[in-house]
C-alpha cells in the first residue's frame, strides 16, 4: 500500500487550547464489559451503545412528564473553522462515547476529545494530519471512536487505524488499512470484539474493492481481512463478469460499524453499492455482496451468510445501514435492516432466512419487492444520455442514519427520508482516484418530506408517524423514560412520545442535524448529548437545503439540578 508522507505537526495541536492534558483514569473496558452493556445504563460503551444496535436506554429519569422542563446543561464548540475543501464538506455526524465519567468523541478533520460530561470542560485533544487531497465522497466527517483496553480508536479520512491512549491522548500505535492515492477513506466508528478491532472501508464511489479488517487491540496486527467482493472462483463470483476486471472495482464497501451477535459469534455489516453507480453495463449480474447484509464469522472473517436488498444495483442503493438485533416472542433470533430501496426486511440472524418485507415509505417507483423478497426492477437509468426520475432518490428512503428499537413498546423508529431524483446515465471510464459515477444525478429540490414512522417489526404495521417537512436525516435513540430523541435538518432537537408519536419537547441548537444522539448518567444525573452541524452529502438528499446554518456543537440536555 501507498500512502502520502506524514509531515508532522509544526506546533502540537494539544498544546494551542487551554486543556488539561489528562482525563481520568477509567475502569478498562473489555469484551466481556461490552457484552454487558446494557447492565450500566450510565454509560455509553460502544457505538450503538450495545452490540445489537438497539439504541435503546434503560435510564428513566427523563420522562415524558418531565420533559418538558429539559435545558442545555453545557455545549462544546468543536472549531470546526479554517481550510475546508468545499462550504459543505464538512459536518458533525459522530456518536459520542461515555465511560465511568468520560466522554469521547470524534469530529471532522481527523480530530479527538476527552471532555468532562458533566461540564464540557475538554480533558485533551488529539488531531490527525489526513493530507487535504485525500479522495472523499461525501465529506470530511467522523462517526465514531471506540474505548477499550485503555485506549480510543479512530479510523481517519487516510485510513488509518490509530489507538490513543485514554488518559493522555496520546498516539500508541498507527496502522495503514487502504491506499489513499486509489480513493480508499475512513470514517466508520471501529468496533470491539474479544480482543481486536473491527472496522469497514469506504471510497465505494471510486471504485475501489469493499473490505471488513480485524486488528489486534494491543498491536494494530491484522487477524483477517474479509473482501465483500468475490475473486474469481470464490462463492459468489459467478455474480460478476469472469472475462474483465469489474470485480476488482466493484464497491461493497463497509462504511458504517457492524452489529454483532456473540452467542452466535456473527457480525453483521452492511454494505455499500456496487461501481460505477447507475451503469450496470459493465458488470452484469447480481454482484455479490453489494447491497447486502453478510453475516461474518469473528474468528475468521469468513462469510457465512449473506441476503442481497437490491441485486444488480442501479440507483446508487448502499445497503450499508444498520442491522438491528432483537428476539421474537417466540425465541427467534432476528434482525432489522431498513433499506435505502424503501423497504423493511426482517431476516432469520442465524441463517439470512427472510421473514418480512414491507415497505416503509410512501413513494417507490423504482422498482417493486413482493413478498417472498421477489426483486422487479421497473424505471432505470438503462439510455445514454436520457434522464429518469425515481423514488427513492440515492440518498434512499433511508440514509446511514440509524433507527431504535425500543423493547417496552416493540417498536423500531424509523428516520424517513421522502425525496427523489432524475439520473441520467453517462458512461464513464475507470480512472484511479477519480470519481466512477455511471450518470449526472439531480435530487428532486422542492418535493420533499420526511417522518419518524413507529413500525411493529412482527406484523409490520405502522403504529404512528411524526411528520416534518423536511427529511429526517439523522439518528434517533429511544429509552424506558418512554421517550425517543430525534434532530430534523432545521436544527430542532424533538422529544417524542414512544407510544403515540406526539411531540412533547423540542430545543432549536441552530444547525441541522446528522449524527447521533446518546444518553448517559452521571452522579445521578441523566443526560441527552448530541452533535450537531449540518454538512457532508448534503447535495446528495437536501440540496435545498445546501445553504443553511453550518456548524460543529456538541448540546449537552438535562433537567434542573433543583
Amino acid at each position: 500500500m501507498t500512502d502520502y508522507v506524514d509531515a508532522g505537526e509544526a506546533v502540537a495541536h494539544r498544546t494551542l487550547s487551554n486543556v488539561k492534558g489528562e482525563a481520568p483514569a477509567t475502569r478498562n473496558v473489555d469484551y466481556e464489559r461490552i457484552q454487558g452493556a446494557r447492565s450500566e445504563p450510565e454509560n455509553w460503551l460502544t457505538y450503538y451503545g450495545t452490540y445489537d444496535g438497539q439504541r435503546y436506554s434503560t435510564l428513566n429519569q427523563i420522562t415524558k412528564d418531565n420533559v418538558r422542563r429539559l435545558t442545555p446543561a453545557w455545549v462544546f464548540q468543536a472549531g470546526s473553522t479554517g481550510m475546508h475543501s468545499g462550504a459543505s464538506t464538512y459536518s458533525f455526524e459522530a456518536t459520542p462515547l461515555v465511560v465511568d465519567g468520560v466522554m469521547y468523541v470524534s469530529g471532522p478533520d481527523g480530530k479527538v476529545w476527552a471532555i468532562d460530561p458533566k461540564t464540557g470542560d475538554e480533558l485533551w485533544r488529539y488531531k490527525h494530519a489526513s493530507p487535504f487531497d485525500t479522495s472523499l465522497c461525501c465529506g470530511n466527517v467522523n462517526r465514531g471512536v471506540a474505548v477499550g483496553h485503555g485506549k480510543v480508536y479512530m479510523y481517519t479520512l487516510n485510513a488509518h487505524l490509530i489507538a490513543l491512549d485514554a488518559t493522555t491522548g496520546e498516539k500508541v500505535w498507527d496502522t495503514t488499512n487502504g491506499d489513499v492515492r486509489a480513493g480508499e477513506s475512513g470514517s466508520a466508528a471501529p468496533l470491539i470484539v474479544k480482543d481486536m478491532v473491527v472496522v469497514g472501508s469506504a471510497g465505494g464511489e471510486f471504485g475501489v474493492r469493499g473490505h471488513l479488517d480485524a486488528f489486534d487491540a494491543q498491536t494494530g496486527e491484522r487477524r483477517w481481512r474479509c473482501y465483500t467482493v468475490p475473486k474469481p472462483g470464490e462463492p459468489g463470483s459467478e455474480t460478476w463478469p469472469d472475462d474483465g476486471e469489474a470485480w476488482q472495482r466493484g464497491g461493497a464497501n463497509c462504511w458504517i460499524t457492524p452489529t454483532y451477535d456473540p452467542d452466535l459469534e456473527l457480525l453483521y455489516q452492511g454494505t455499500g453499492n456496487p461501481a460505477p453507480d447507475f451503469d450496470g453495463g459493465v458488470r452484469p449480474g447480481d454482484n455479490l455482496y453489494t447491497d447486502s447484509t453478510v453475516a461474518i464469522d469473528v474468528n475468521t472473517g469468513e462469510i457465512r451468510w449473506h441476503y442481497q436488498f437490491t441485486p444488480h444495483d442501479l440507483w446508487d442503493y448502499d445497503s450499508t445501514m444498520e442491522n438491528v438485533l432483537f428476539d421474537a416472542p417466540d425465541g427467534r433470533k432476528l434482525l432489522a435492516h431498513a433499506d435505502k430501496n424503501g423497504y423493511f426486511f426482517v431476516l432469520d440472524r442465524s441463517n439470512g432466512e427472510l421473514v418480512r418485507v414491507f415497505p416503509f415509505v410512501d413513494r417507490i417507483t423504482w422498482g417493486e419487492i413482493s413478498a417472498d423478497g421477489k426483486v422487479t426492477p421497473k424505471i432505470y437509468p438503462d439510455e445514454e444520455g436520457v434522464p429518469v426520475h425515481f423514488w427513492p432518490g440515492p440518498a434512499g428512503g433511508k440514509e446511514w442514519t440509524h433507527m431504535s428499537y425500543n423493547p417496552e413498546t416493540g417498536l423500531i423508529y424509523i428516520p424517513v427520508q421522502e425525496v427523489g431524483a432524475t439520473a441520467t446515465r453517462r458512461r464513464r471510464e475507470f480512472k484511479e482516484s477519480i470519481p466512477y459515477w455511471g450518470a449526472g444525478v439531480a435530487v428532486d429540490l422542492d418535493d420533499h418530506y420526511g417522518f419518524v414512522s413507529a413500525v411493529d417489526p412482527l406484523t409490520g404495521e405502522e403504529k404512528w408517524r411524526w411528520n416534518h417537512e423536511y427529511p429526517m436525516c439523522a439518528s434517533n435513540v429511544t429509552t424506558a423514560g418512554g421517550l425517543v430523541f430525534q434532530g430534523t435538518p432545521s436544527g430542532e432537537f424533538v422529544a417524542l412520545d414512544a407510544s403515540t408519536g406526539e411531540k412533547l419537547w423540542q430545543f432549536q441548537c441552530g444547525s441541522g442535524h446528522h449524527s447521533s444522539p446518546i444518553t448517559f448518567e452521571v452522579d445521578g444525573r441523566q443526560y441527552v448529548a448530541v452533535p450537531t452541524g449540518w454538512g457532508g452529502w448534503v447535495e446528495g438528499f437536501l440540496p435545498g437545503l445546501l445553504g443553511a446554518s453550518a456548524g460543529d456543537a456538541l448540546f449537552c440536555f438535562a433537567l434542573p439540578e433543583d
